[in-house]
C-alpha cells in the first residue's frame, strides 16, 4: 500500500489540504518499518518530524532509572502525535515502542512548520487534537488514582477507538489482551478477566486477538465517578 493512500484513508488531516500542500507532504514525508519490541523514538532526543502510525500499533511511554514504566497512550493506526514536542522546539519526553510490528510515517519538522503558516484547516486539526489528547490525559490521570482494572480497560479501549484522534476507526480493534494489559499497565490475567466482565455487560465482544467495540458511551461512563 502507499503512502498516498495510507494518507488518504487514515490521516484525516490529510484530505484538509490543498493540492499544493498535499504535492508537498507526499515530496516529504517518509516511512520505516520496526519490529515488534523495537524503540522507536527515545526519550531526550530531540524531536525532528511528526510521527503517523501507519500500521500496526506504538506505546507512548516514560521511565525512571529504577526500572519504573507509566504508559502514557496507545496510538493505533491512523494516529499521528508528538505535535507538542515540535511546537515547543524540545526534546522528546517519552518514549516510543512497538507493541508489533509498525509502520511509522514521519513528516519533517520544516514541513509540519510549513503547514502550520500556510494552512488554517491544519491548525484546527491540531487544535481539536491536542484538546482532546489533554482530556485523554486528564481522564488516565483518575483512571491510574481511582478506577479498578475493569475501568481501566474500558477508558484503553475508549482511547484506541476515540472518533476525534482516529476519525473513521473502526469499533473492531484488532488488539491482543497482552497489548491491552501493556497500555492499561495490568496483568495479561486481570486484563482477560476484566474484558469477560465488560463483555459480560454487553460493552464488548471479545474474540481470539481482536475486541469489538459495542457500547462506546457506555465504555466511556464505565467506571466514572460523575
Amino acid at each position: 500500500m502507499s503512502l498516498e493512500h495510507t494518507l488518504e484513508t487514515s490521516s484525516a488531516w490529510f484530505a484538509l489540504l490543498g493540492p499544493d500542500e498535499r504535492e508537498r507532504v507526499l515530496h516529504d514525508v517518509s516511512a520505516t518499518q520496526y519490529p515488534a519490541g523495537a524503540l522507536i523514538e527515545r526519550r531526550g532526543e530531540r524531536a525532528t518530524a511528526w510521527l503517523g502510525v501507519a500500521s500496526g500499533l506504538v506505546k507512548v511511554s516514560v521511565g525512571n532509572p529504577e526500572g519504573k514504566l507509566a504508559s502514557l497512550m496507545g496510538v493505533p493506526a491512523g494516529g499521528w502525535f508528538g505535535e507538542g514536542s515540535l511546537l515547543k522546539r524540545e526534546k522528546r519526553k517519552y518514549d516510543v515502542v512497538a507493541l508489533r510490528a509498525s509502520t511509522i510515517m514521519r513528516l519533517p519538522e520544516a514541513t509540519f512548520d510549513w503547514l502550520l503558516d500556510r494552512s488554517i484547516p491544519f491548525n484546527r486539526y491540531l487544535l481539536h487534537q491536542l484538546n482532546e489528547r489533554v482530556g485523554q490525559f486528564v481522564g488516565k490521570a483518575e483512571s491510574d488514582r481511582l478506577l479498578d482494572p475493569e475501568a481501566r480497560v474500558a477508558r484503553c479501549l475508549v482511547e484506541l477507538v476515540n472518533p476525534l484522534l482516529y476519525p473513521g476507526k473502526a469499533m473492531r480493534l484488532d488488539i491482543t489482551q497482552e497489548e491491552i494489559g501493556y497500555l492499561a499497565r495490568i496483568s495479561r490475567q486481570r486484563t482477560n478477566q476484566a474484558l469477560r466482565t465488560l463483555e459480560g455487560e454487553k460493552l464488548v465482544s471479545v474474540e481470539y486477538g481482536a475486541v469489538h467495540v459495542l457500547d462506546l458511551e457506555g465504555l466511556q461512563s464505565y467506571g466514572s465517578y460523575y
